[in-house]
């Protein structure tokens, strides 16, 4: 029996033509019988570092009976000269989230994943406190289980007050030891303390890992990094997935 929430993640490439740039991390959301692949927005296009790639590559599962088998599923950032990929604007200025659909026909078949939906994201009711428990599921470094292309997890807690958008930006704080290469990875939580969710992913998508957080004025010798890091609302996929 496989666990779901490693198959909702995707290892990402970017590519220059053939030349590869770098990796990051992703995951499906899927809305309206669209599949979408959710990443960070720097990962598609980064101005400061000038990282400019003109496709993604995902690693896809092909054999339900046999995780082993995977193959590389191209996917081209442009069409006509225009990005195909959509990111998000708010009040506060960029937000780095972006998505790209997926074709569906296009997908090898059979294709093993699975989705998260506007049912995984947090509702009214649900009351997340700071300190709760959470993981954070990608690559980094490019790290993962290189037989069956599984991603780690990583223990989070949430360290700002949920709900509020720390100094007026749209994401919030986790605690955890990230590094490169987690950029686009889901920030999830257990849904065990509420109502269940239909199907056979039972977590609430809380937020898009983007990037650690550091004070600038910190003494590279005498002071540890802060360890902290920027994870964007979720329900920021429901303005990027609308028709």
């Amino acid at each position: 029996m496989i666990e779901t929430l490693p198959l909702a993640t995707a290892r990402l490439y970017t590519f220059e033509q053939q030349r590869m740039l770098t990796n990051a991390s992703s995951f499906f959301f899927e809305r309206d019988e669209r599949l979408f692949l959710v990443t960070s927005r720097h990962v598609m296009f980064d101005e400061p570092s000038k990282h400019f790639p003109d496709r993604i590559e995902i690693q896809l599962h092909v054999d339900p009976e046999n995780m082993v088998q995977s193959m590389g599923f191209s996917i081209p950032l442009y069409r006509d000269g225009k990005a195909a990929w959509r990111q998000g604007l708010d009040s506060a200025g960029e937000v780095d989230v972006a998505v790209i659909e997926i074709e569906r026909s296009a997908l090898p078949k059979p294709t093993v994943y699975r989705a998260f939906t506007p049912k995984h994201l947090l509702s009214a009711q649900h009351q997340v406190e700071i300190g709760s428990s959470l993981l954070i599921v990608g690559f980094p470094l490019g790290f993962h289980d290189t037989l069956h292309h599984m991603p780690v997890a990583r223990h989070a807690v949430i360290a700002s007050s949920f709900g509020l958008r720390f100094q007026g930006q749209g994401y919030f704080l986790t605690d955890a030891r990230t590094h490169r290469g987690t950029s686009g990875a889901p920030v999830v939580m257990r849904t065990s303390d509420w109502a269940p969710i239909e199907g056979d992913l039972p977590w609430m998508l809380l937020g898009i890992h983007s990037a650690r957080l550091d004070v600038g004025t910190r003494d590279l010798i005498l002071d540890e990094a802060l360890g902290l890091n920027c994870a964007w609302y979720a329900d920021i996929l429901l303005t990027l997935t609308e028709s």
